[in-house]
């Protein structure tokens, strides 16, 4: 997409006209192109996350949209992405780089070589919004190696139109929740992946951590984050690989996949 800089007088237009179409199912459609306009992008997607459930996508502008890469991700993957990760934590709304709220190690995360590398981008934008409690709705604004890192102007733009983004958002998300109310139904079992995986083989403490060595944490974050010592992860790392009989982060994404296969059906 390019951007329009063409005037104020546009920008209040694009702004009526998301107005004009705030109670309609094609709104996010019509965000993504006001977006789409304000910053350069190759891919575009507006999802809402909810506690126990799937990604649900409103809107997705990708030439992969049906890759394997994107079908993995909302069937499974996403439980190990910094975004799902930061929405668990609820990071306050607003404009933030992917690479801003990674876990340290995150490029060295089997998901990321396995997952999320076949995106193939070079910087991701996301917006955060909450239209109601456990509701998370996120535009994620993705730029490939050609057009390289979102510019500070184009992400200052971001911030500045956000106030009124969020605000026609939280309106739309009043009037046209109930459509996704189904999907509810979808996937309640997942948000108990991370918490029971390694259940009567791990101790609990063995589990946090196979939690987050799998986000991406590093030994030296993952003690800072448990205000534990990095030798005291290391002993639990060890031992942690000992009682699954592993040794590298490949066989332990492949276990928490075998993992999510043995939850109840969805």
């Amino acid at each position: 997409m390019c951007r329009d800089d063409s005037g104020a007088g546009n920008w209040q237009r694009e702004i009526a006209t998301l107005i004009d179409h705030i109670r309609q199912p094609g709104f996010p459609r019509l965000l993504a192109g006001v977006l789409g306009r304000l910053v350069h992008n190759d891919t575009m997607l507006l999802a809402v996350y909810r506690e126990g459930e799937r990604p649900v996508v409103l809107y997705s502008e990708s030439d992969d949209d049906q890759s394997p890469a994107m079908q993995r991700y909302l069937s499974e993957a996403y439980m190990l992405d910094p975004l799902f990760n930061a929405v668990r934590r609820e990071i306050r709304p607003g404009v933030q780089r992917l690479a801003e709220i990674a876990p340290d190690s995150f490029e060295q995360s089997e998901y990321y070589r396995s997952c999320y590398r076949e995106f193939n981008l070079a910087d991701e934008v996301i917006l955060f919004i909450y239209p109601e409690p456990g509701v998370a709705f996120t535009v994620s604004i993705g730029r490939g190696p050609e057009l390289g890192s979102v510019t500070r102007a184009e992400r200052q733009a971001l911030q500045g139109l956000f106030p009124i983004i969020e605000a026609l958002v939280n309106q739309f998300w009043l009037v046209q929740s109930a459509s996704y109310l189904p999907e509810r139904r979808a996937g309640g079992a997942l948000t108990q992946a991370l918490d029971t995986f390694g259940s009567g083989v791990l101790t609990a403490r063995e589990r946090q951590i196979a939690g987050l060595v799998l986000r991406g944490f590093s030994t030296e974050a993952i003690a800072a984050e448990l205000s534990i010592s990095t030798g005291t992860v290391k002993v639990h790392r060890r031992n942690m690989h000992g009682r699954f009989n592993t040794s590298t982060q490949s066989e332990l994404f492949a276990l928490f996949l075998d993992h999510l296969g043995t939850l109840a059906p969805l």
